[in-house]
């Protein structure tokens, strides 16, 4: 590649078929780049077996990913060893600064987190955890709820999100609220018993959102919120017991997936990009990046990862009116036989 930066650091493993993947990039590299070439000239991404990350016959662009990947591991090397805010705060500048040294369009490209032509966004400018981030902690443990649902379209209402899926008339039209529920029967009930069998709704930053840990049956189908004017939903599962924290975004009643399916959030790592290059989740690798820049002091990944949506989709949560009790809520409507 012409430059000092890279004389030391080996270019990715070159294969015909994704399935060379274990034997060429070994064990010490797993999730590293993997270079699988086609008769046609066509250069596909692995970072493992089965999750590809790019397709291209872009000669720039393959050394680009190249240079990329090679720089994420000499970058950790180096973050490891320097003074200041620690490893994790430097690393993604420190990514930045090596492409820069290569070739600066490369350290721009990075910056933006998309791809060629992409401009850096302005700066944050804001507290990372005042919208969305500050509930990603306890959210991990199920806490308040392990199903954190977003639905947008023209006249979402979040009452009529909350009855489509299953909550209690009688409560919705009393104007219940969650400290309501934790006084139910002056209080004798034992409170994780009440919150399995409830759920908080709300409005916020153009969104109805729903929290709760189970439904009633399987839920709503896309043709009854669609029927309510949702066009769009964010849902976003903890389920710690298993390590599964899962994110999809659903709009026109079809998930947006590039074809990868629910993408696990476990799988993102701090300087790489967790979407496919290109593809139509871009988007949230750009706001991803602008997170990593923007806050290289919020070392928790999942409160990186959230405030990313938070920016991408103007996502939000009040936090005051779920930690008080007093956001709007109510059970299961009971079906008795």
């Amino acid at each position: 590649m012409g430059s000092d930066v890279l004389d030391e650091a080996m270019l990715p493993p070159t294969g015909t078929s994704p399935d060379q993947y274990e034997r060429r990039v070994g064990e010490l590299r797993s999730g590293g780049l993997f270079l699988v070439l086609d008769e046609t000239g066509t250069v596909r991404g692995h970072t493992g077996p089965h999750q590809e990350v790019f397709v291209t016959q872009d000669l720039d662009q393959v050394l680009y990913f190249a240079a990329e990947d090679a720089v994420r591991r000499l970058a950790e090397h180096i973050a490891a060893r320097s003074p200041g805010r620690g490893p994790v705060a430097n690393l993604v500048v420190g990514q930045a600064a090596l492409l820069d040294r290569i070739n600066p369009a490369w350290g721009s490209r990075f910056r933006s987190g998309g791809m060629d032509g992409t401009q850096p966004s302005t700066a944050c400018g804001r507290d990372p955890l005042e919208r969305l981030a500050w509930i990603a902690d306890g959210w991990r443990e199920r806490d308040p709820y392990s199903h954190l649902s977003f639905f947008r379209g023209e006249s979402v209402n979040a009452e009529q999100i909350a009855l489509l899926h299953g909550a209690d008339p009688t409560q919705i039209a009393a104007g219940t609220r969650l400290a309501d529920l934790r006084d139910m029967d002056g209080g004798t009930f034992d409170y994780w018993d009440i919150v399995q069998d409830t759920c908080c709704f709300g409005q916020g930053g153009g969104w109805a959102f729903l929290m709760y840990h189970q439904t009633p049956g399987l839920g709503p189908d896309a043709q009854a919120l669609a029927r309510l004017g949702v066009t769009e939903s964010v849902q976003l599962n903890a389920v710690p017991a298993r390590g599964i924290y899962t994110f999809e975004y659903i709009r026109d009643g079809r998930r947006v997936d590039d074809g990868w399916g629910a993408r696990e959030l476990r799988w993102y790592d701090r300087g790489r990009a967790p979407f496919f290059r290109g593809g139509r989740l871009d988007f949230l690798n750009q706001a991803i990046r602008r997170a990593e820049l923007d806050h290289p002091g919020l070392t928790d990944e999942f409160e990186l990862y959230f405030h990313a949506l938070e920016d991408a989709f103007d996502l939000q949560l009040p936090r005051q009116d779920i930690q008080q009790g007093t956001v709007r809520a109510a059970q299961w409507a009971r079906h008795d036989s």
